[in-house]
């Protein structure tokens, strides 16, 4: 049984999409329909879903101020009237959505990728809440790593690269120290601005200023010589999928 939450403040659009997604798979349980960002803040802290219809524009704001005042990791399908440059955004973070009014088709599609894709989905918030105001997002400018008893502060112009050793993420200073951090790769790739770091493949996410040089190599890829010198040498290969991107950012 798959538990929904619908967040929508017409009441009739509400139950019409509930009816449309029984009927598409009787199996599906609405555990919740809430109308407001308060109202869908209250459900939010006390029960949860499998999945998420949140209309855009509901009676008290934007609904994206939910997830502002409540952790939640749950996909989400976006329900919206919205204009062209909201959808441009969506697209851009790869995020499902129906644009008013939702056909069967559309919904029974959306469906399909969210049981596809649902272990991918990751919804960073900010970034989409910096889109819709026309903003820059907020990168981070340093970090704090605790050292035994000690804390630290690197500053994120002193990064060269963050890394994946063994089970666990590091970053590595331009002075060559090594320092753990508390984040995936997926989550740094959201802090820091995409003008000086990019992700050339699953270990590496370097800065800009750590290419020292570059080599053309096997089916139009390119290894990157790093400074500091990275602990192994051949994981600093851009990756066939990113390299197109990484020549663009180059470029750009």
């Amino acid at each position: 049984m798959m538990k929904v939450l619908i967040v929508e403040d017409e009441s009739i659009a509400a139950d019409k999409l509930e009816n449309m997604l029984l009927d598409i798979d009787p199996g599906i349980k609405v555990v919740g329909k809430t109308g407001s960002i308060s109202e869908s803040v209250k459900w939010l802290l006390t029960h949860t879903a499998d999945l998420i219809f949140l209309d855009i524009q509901l009676s008290d704001g934007i609904s994206f101020s939910i997830f502002e005042q409540v952790s939640v990791n749950t996909p989400v399908i976006f329900t919206t009237a919205y204009d062209q440059y909201a959808i441009k955004a969506f697209q851009l973070n790869s995020i499902a959505y129906l644009l008013k009014p939702i056909r069967k088709s559309e919904l029974v599609e959306s469906l399909n990728k969210f049981q596809n894709l649902k272990s991918a989905f990751s919804i960073d918030f900010e970034t989409l809440l910096a889109n819709m105001q026309g903003k820059e997002p907020d990168y981070k400018k340093r970090f704090l790593i605790q050292i035994g008893e000690k804390i630290k502060k690197i500053e994120l112009s002193d990064v060269a690269y963050f890394y994946v050793l063994e089970k666990g993420i590091y970053l590595k200073t331009f002075q060559g120290n090594s320092y753990p951090v508390d984040y995936t790769l997926d989550k740094l790739e959201n802090l820091v601005s995409p003008e000086k770091f990019f992700r050339i493949n699953r270990k590496y996410l370097v800065n800009m200023d750590s290419i020292s040089n570059m080599v053309a190599y096997s089916r139009g890829r390119v290894k990157l010589e790093l400074k500091p010198e990275a602990d192994e040498e051949y994981e600093t290969i851009v990756s066939i999928d990113r390299s197109s991107d990484f020549k663009k950012w180059l470029n750009s």
